[in-house]
């Protein structure tokens, strides 16, 4: 009998956002979705992760590879490739010759949105399988791990964003202003598009990996950082403090009751 993925909860609970201007540029406007970011969720690949492709595991999210969002996240991930050693990456043998390749879907995209790392033996290549001596999992997170970088400079852009999800666009206001609305909340089941529903595995609706001491604000800082620039993200976690302290969060129910987490306060300049 095969066994069962970890159970999810429904897509589709309360959930409380807040939106705010980017203190660094007017014309920037940040919503966030706190009931994520207050979550307990963390990746327990190799810890409880079932994989999104049943009967692979040790696959984690990694088994179809990894498209490009565009030529910036091309250039930055072959830069690192080319920084990888035989001890970080176990299939250095098959891939050095090629590690992207085209999408052949009829819907794929067209330019460098069309290349994804390749996949080899039903994983991406730079996946390390286990009994690899360097250890299972990314090649390129433990090249970053080794050479003391955040593994967000050498994998790829949806690599490395998952599971927060980013959402641009620019909306023209009634007053004939424009703004970029930066929307940041959970990359669940949906966010996949239509094949989201078909995974075997979702991590994000799972109590199996919310189980974080701290919430996903601090553990995902850097990444969030990255996605929103660094005054706009101590001001996401200000108020996402504020409003801790007001109780005005609705809780994830992946997270455990009482959550777990809590935001440990900083002097001014940390």
């Amino acid at each position: 009998m095969r066994n069962e993925p970890p159970e999810e909860v429904a897509p589709d609970f309360p959930r409380e956002w807040v939106e705010f201007p980017d203190p660094a540029d007017p014309e920037h406007l940040v919503r966030a979705d706190l009931t994520w970011l207050t979550s307990a969720w963390t990746c327990v690949f190799g810890r409880g992760c079932a994989g999104v492709v049943e009967g692979r595991p040790d696959d984690g999210c990694c088994s179809h590879g990894a498209f490009f969002t565009d030529e910036d996240d091309l250039e930055r991930v072959t830069a690192a490739f080319a920084g990888l050693d035989d001890e970080d990456w176990q299939l250095a043998p098959v891939g050095r010759g090629a590690w992207t390749e085209e999408d052949d879907a009829d819907d794929a995209e067209d330019g460098v949105r069309s290349l994804r790392t390749r996949v080899v033996d039903g994983a991406c290549v730079f996946l390390n399988r286990p009994g690899f001596p360097g250890g299972t999992g990314c090649a390129l997170h433990a090249m970053a791990l080794r050479t003391g970088v955040h593994p967000l400079t050498t994998k790829p852009d949806v690599c490395w964003q998952l599971p927060v999800r980013r959402e641009q666009e620019h909306v023209d206001r009634p007053d004939g202003t424009r703004v970029l609305v930066s929307s940041i909340g959970e990359f669940d089941r949906r966010g996949w598009g239509p094949g989201g529903s078909d995974l075997h595995w979702w991590c994000t609706g799972s109590p199996t990996a919310h189980v974080a001491p701290e919430p996903l604000v601090d553990t995902y800082a850097a990444e969030l950082t990255a996605l929103l620039g660094r005054p706009a993200f101590t001001e996401l976690r200000r108020l996402t403090q504020l409003r801790l302290d007001q109780g005005m969060i609705a809780p994830h129910p992946a997270s455990p009751r009482p959550v777990p987490v809590e935001l440990h306060r900083r002097r001014p300049g940390d």
